[in-house]
């Protein structure tokens, strides 16, 4: 099968089937998964005691400049994964005994995963953890599926958001994406041990020195949103990568003052979530994406070709 795709909000028309596209997400039809693994780095209330069961999926649709992820963002890396080799990586996940599923960066295999999705009865949350450049139509193939959405909202600033991710309509897009989530989960909710049921939590990376990315970001979800419903998570583990000599503001972390003034902020708009301190500028919050938990994808293989 081949698809002219047009599922992101770049609509590109890529032709996708079976081999890895010369789309912007670099994709094939099918998703690609570069780990699977119980994950403790996200917020708490995602992450629980148990670790999220995080799915990292290749490739991308961004061309973020400062990407944490860009061993398997630009579509290298990973193993392919049927439909139903995907729903049993879900159900081993739950099976072993994490708090939640944590999705990551799935938007162009949405239809994929939505079926995958379909009439499966996991008994914990499914969180869809996304860059937010995503389209409200694709986001509605998830629409009773997905109980967290966990989007970033990087920036509200055209030019900013073309300069380090090539995509001066993500302000607008993101915007619109949050708010299409929000209708379909509504506000959140938390359990008896803190655990996020549903609901939205949105996330911003502080880069550094543009404290007024983060001010608009809060801004937005104050404004836009009902008060208490929607958490907010002000990050500022950004780390450096390698390649950013045209870019050399973004050559170090984030102002220790900065961050402070940035937490002091979030407070005084009232917002509910989570805020790092500069301790969290480290590599070492970036997973390995060596096929770990993949291990599911050769055996459901190995069984479908005895069963024909």
């Amino acid at each position: 099968m081949e698809i002219n795709c047009t599922l992101c909000p770049r609509r590109c028309g890529a032709v996708r089937g079976d081999e890895i596209s010369g789309g912007v997400c670099c994709s094939p039809w099918l998703p690609r998964v570069a780990r699977a693994a119980a994950h403790y780095g996200e917020e708490p209330c995602i992450a629980g005691p148990n670790g999220t069961g995080a799915v990292f999926f290749t490739g991308c649709n961004l061309r973020c400049v400062f990407c944490q992820n860009r061993a398997i963002s630009r579509g290298a890396g990973g193993t392919g994964v049927t439909v139903p080799q995907l729903r049993r990586l879900l159900l081993r996940l739950r099976d072993s005994g994490v708090d939640s599923i944590d999705l990551v960066t799935g938007a162009h295999y949405a239809p994929a995963i939505a079926e995958a999705l379909s009439g499966l009865d996991l008994g914990i949350p499914v969180v869809w953890n996304s860059s937010g450049y995503e389209s409200v139509r694709t986001l509605r193939l998830l629409d009773g599926l997905v109980q967290v959405y966990m989007p970033d909202l990087k920036y509200l600033d055209p030019a900013a958001a073309k300069r380090y991710s090539a995509a001066a309509d993500y302000p607008a897009v993101a915007a619109d994406a949050i708010r299409e989530m929000f209708r379909q989960v509504g506000p959140y909710a938390l359990d008896e041990n803190g655990l996020m049921k549903r609901g939205v939590l949105v996330r911003h990376l502080i880069l550094p020195g543009r404290v007024e990315d983060a001010r608009d970001a809060i801004d937005f979800v104050a404004d836009e949103f009902p008060a208490d419903s929607v958490l907010f998570s002000l990050m500022s583990q950004y780390t450096p990568m390698p390649g950013l000599e045209r870019w050399p503001e973004l050559q170090g972390t984030v102002d220790p003052e900065d961050n402070r003034a940035l937490i002091h902020y979030l407070r005084v708009r009232g917002l509910d979530g989570y805020w790092q301190e500069g301790s969290a500028a480290t590599a070492e919050m970036i997973p390995a994406f060596d096929l770990t938990g993949l291990d599911i994808t050769a055996a459901v293989q190995h069984n479908e070709t005895n069963e024909k």
